[in-house]
């Protein structure tokens, strides 16, 4: 079977399908390949969302637990039912998956469910997914990468989604495990550590870097370190895990410390119910046919592209986590965009400074453009604005006063070059600084913006102040 399209998309994540729907509102006859069985990549279905279900569940949880008696309300009696809990997250992904289907056939795009594999620029064979389906062949004029990332494995430890899990096998816990060890001090690691943390769990985090969250605000990555561990996550930081065997029983694991010298440092043996491995992700681009087709890479695995999202193959195009850069579905969604425009003769830009970064947490952490240490390493002379939720009225009212705001501004220009925040909806607080710098905006223009009071959002207006130094209300 032989089909024309314009456009042709392998990968039916966030980047993947936001092109797709894209480049038919611009007119162009697409089809969508996706082997899952369901759209919406690893974010919808064993990531972003399917945790962010959880994180809320177990924040509801614990609050009932711990925090409803300050409000002066009594509560006896409260138990976990965890069938209920994955159900509901289940419900969530199955009702977002179908939501994404509608969106598909609303804008008359042709979903493949198979396996796509390049067999030369303009053509693209897929392999169905379900028995007795034909084989289909492709043609196109375009085709977009976007299969996203896998787990990257830990040398010495054999994931089996049972007793040793990835962030897949964390999201479908039949129990709430005694002891949790989680490796990696990423967002991913601290997101479910965070869950199963709630749930009644004795979390352990262990980091090889000698600080959690990294590539984060040295200041935001110390107080929240703190702040977890008040929350009883404990930490074994400037740590490798050198091996990991897994029984019945559970899980035991070599470590190491982390030592300049040779051979190492301190030895130590740790024992747990179940090990989460989240030490980051890799491209996945097993099976696309990119040897045969010419794509390069380059030598982490990721797809070589030009300034128009373009390979160096004419026609063959790759977004998302496949290129590199922050691993962010936003990030992913924007590229889709943007590349199909310019390939329907529009222009594209994105402002990667202006992508936020959230970690879901609680208090939730977010981080925007440049950190302190990158504008010392740049010699860019610059101001600093931070204002604490302690002195925040509705973060006060609302007994939710961890944290701060910190923007980070040039000192001649006072153009907005970074903010970091911990703290309540930090996710969604940080959106106004995102539009701030988009639009080139500096943090006097933040300052002057009247903010509703009281709200959450003031401590941004008062960061803004604090660039000048005139923060009002500390």
């Amino acid at each position: 079977m032989s089909d024309a399209y314009d456009l042709v998309v392998i990968g039916g994540g966030p980047g993947g399908y936001v092109a797709a729907i894209r480049a038919a509102q611009l007119g162009l006859k697409t089809a969508i390949v996706e082997k899952r069985g369901a759209l919406g990549g690893t974010c919808l279905n064993v990531g972003c969302i399917p945790s962010k279900a959880l994180l809320q569940s177990s924040h509801h949880f614990e609050f009932a637990g711990h925090e409803f008696a300050h409000h002066g309300i009594k509560t006896t009696g409260l138990t976990l039912d965890l069938k209920t809990m994955m159900g509901r997250k289940d419900k969530v992904v199955q009702e977002l998956t179908q939501g994404i289907e509608f969106l598909m056939k609303k804008n008359k795009i042709d979903y493949i469910l198979g396996e796509g594999l390049i067999t030369a620029p303009g053509e693209v064979a897929v392999k169905p997914a379900k028995k007795g389906d034909k084989k289909q062949v492709l043609k196109t004029e375009n085709i977009i990468i976007a299969t996203g990332s896998d787990v990257t494995p830990l040398s010495g430890v054999k994931i089996d989604e049972k007793r040793i899990v990835s962030s897949t096998g964390a999201l479908e816990l039949k129990g709430v495990p005694q002891t949790l060890v989680v490796v990696g001090a990423g967002v991913i690691g601290l997101e479910l550590g965070s869950v199963w943390g709630r749930l009644g769990a004795k979390v352990t985090v262990v980091e090889f870097l000698d600080h959690i969250l990294p590539g984060m605000d040295a200041e935001v990555s110390k107080q929240m370190q703190r702040i977890l561990a008040k929350q009883g996550i404990e930490f074994k930081l400037s740590s490798k895990v050198t091996a990991a065997k897994a029984s019945k029983a559970g899980v035991t694991l070599s470590i190491e410390a982390v030592s300049a010298e040779k051979g190492g440092g301190k030895k130590e043996t740790l024992k747990a119910d179940v090990v989460l491995v989240a030490i980051g992700r890799r491209p996945y681009t097993e099976g696309l046919g990119l040897d045969k087709a010419g794509v390069e890479m380059d030598d982490h695995g990721f797809i070589k592209i030009d300034e128009d999202f373009q390979t160096n193959v004419e026609g063959i195009f790759a977004i998302g986590d496949v290129i590199g850069g922050a691993m962010l579905a936003h990030k992913a969604e924007d590229e889709g965009v943007v590349a199909v425009e310019i390939m329907a003769g529009q222009s594209g830009h994105i402002n990667y400074d202006a992508i936020p970064g959230v970690v879901y947490t609680w208090p939730e952490v977010a981080n925007l453009g440049k950190t302190e240490e990158q504008l010392k390493e740049a010699g860019v002379d610059y101001r600093v604005g931070k204002f604490p939720f302690t002195a925040n009225s509705r973060a006060r009212c609302n007994a939710d006063a961890d944290g701060f705001v910190k923007i980070l501004a040039d000192a001649t220009t006072d153009a907005v070059l970074g903010c970091h925040i911990i703290g309540p909806e930090a996710g969604d607080l940080i959106q106004e600084v995102a539009v701030a710098m988009e639009l080139s905006a500096s943090a006097e223009d933040i300052a002057r913006i009247s903010h509703g009071h009281p709200g959450l959002s003031e401590a941004v207006k008062e960061a803004a102040l604090g660039v000048d130094g005139r923060a009002i209300h500390i």
